[in-house]
């Protein structure tokens, strides 16, 4: 689950982690009256307008002005609110559609005496082939760190946290030092990455980015933005984390999928999937690749593929008008495969505008009678027991 910015920096705060503060605004009226509350209890002068959605690369696509002057804090407000901002981590990336900006972060200008800051990068998550969290970190940070990381990998250090054991303090210190760092700002960077690493235990989260992270003039680190992205299957721990959560911010046909109890995720290929199981799914997808087609979705019935369930699932892959055709894939373990091919037919006889090929594959308990049920059903749906069969058919209807 990804936060917004704002979101992520009250929760980096709870952990003693110093951030860039600022005020949520939905409204121009709003940014205004959390400007003069700023200014009044940081002292800032100028204000940075920031557009909050889930995407980085905002400056990219204008989406974070700086704002000298109340006038110039509504121009700013006016104009991002309600746009629809495209950046290169947008859907479609700069030539795509954008987001629709709802709301924005009046936050401090911490870039006093601009030549005595600095810009870092650091960021947490986890490295699954080395099974250690990892902290990546540069001393070139900023709004290209996509640009350093490719031309100039050496500028990019790593380092490896052993989860049992925790981020040890000789480690904060060898960051400190690849980062140049000296003084107060060394000691105050050793604090700052030893409550982020914590705050990411804490909340089990999956990435902190914060890029920028910044030295100060007078040598405070301070987070400047923050990327957070929250374990899924970890958030029954933290209802408030999930609290966050911005619907208006996802897909909204995989919110409402999650209604309905199944795992759907869009894809950009040209097949539908309908599987009971997550390794059965991806296994579905390669096989799809392989037969010359490309997986449109990720979707999951789980194990009661009943009827009801399974309608709801041919609404949503019949949303993607790039749909051509429906592999529907399901090993009847828990749940029977007489069952799922009843719900099959009951599912298309009930929508009855259902204009693309099917494949159904269905294995396991009561298979036969399965294929018996789907062939004398007088559908449009094509039956297989093996997989290659069911691969072999996909590449036949999309020729």
């Amino acid at each position: 689950m990804n936060l917004h910015e704002y979101q992520g920096k009250e929760l980096l705060s709870t952990y003693g982690v110093a951030i860039q503060r600022g005020k949520l605004a939905h409204t121009v009226e709003e940014a205004v009256s959390g400007y003069e509350q700023l200014k009044a209890e940081t002292g800032t002068q100028f204000c940075v307008v920031k557009a909050q959605i889930h995407a980085g690369g905002r400056g990219k696509g204008g989406g974070v002005k700086l704002a000298k002057n109340v006038d110039d804090l509504k121009q700013h407000a006016g104009n991002i609110l309600g746009m629809m901002l495209k950046t290169p981590q947008t859907p479609g990336g700069m030539e795509g559609a954008g987001k629709l900006v709802r709301k924005i972060l009046i936050a401090e200008d911490c870039y006093a005496d601009f030549d005595k800051c600095k810009e870092y990068y650091v960021s947490i998550l986890m490295d699954r082939e080395k099974k250690r969290n990892v902290i990546v970190y540069s001393t070139e940070g900023g709004m290209n760190i996509e640009e350093v990381a490719e031309q100039t990998p050496h500028l990019v250090h790593k380092e490896y946290v052993d989860p049992s054991v925790g981020l040890r303090d000789f480690q904060k210190r060898n960051i400190a030092f690849n980062l140049g760092l000296s003084g107060s700002a060394y000691k105050d960077f050793l604090k700052f990455i030893t409550n982020l690493y914590n705050a990411y235990i804490g909340a089990d989260a999956s990435l902190f980015e914060i890029n920028p992270c910044l030295k100060t003039a007078d040598d405070r680190i301070v987070a400047v933005d923050a990327k957070v992205t929250l374990d899924g299957n970890a958030l029954f721990r933290h209802p408030d984390l999930e609290a966050m959560r911005d619907t208006d911010e996802e897909d909204a046909t995989e919110v409402e999928a999650q209604g309905y109890g199944l795992n759907y995720v869009k894809l950009d290929g040209n097949v539908g999937c309908m599987v009971n199981g997550a390794g059965l799914a991806m296994a579905t997808m390669d096989i799809i690749k392989l037969s010359g087609g490309s997986p449109a979705n990720f979707l999951d019935v789980g194990g009661t593929a009943d009827a009801a369930r399974v309608e709801q699932a041919f609404r949503l892959i019949l949303r993607d008008t790039n749909v051509k055709a429906i592999l529907i894939n399901i090993f009847g373990g828990i749940v029977r495969c007489d069952r799922v091919a009843q719900g099959i037919v009951d599912a298309y006889k009930n929508m009855g505008n259902i204009n693309v090929p099917i494949i159904v594959r269905l294995q396991g308990t009561n298979a036969e009678i399965a294929k018996t049920i789907i062939d004398e059903s007088g559908l449009e749906v094509h039956s297989a027991i093996q997989l290659q069969e069911a691969a072999d058919l996909v590449k036949k209807v999309i020729a």
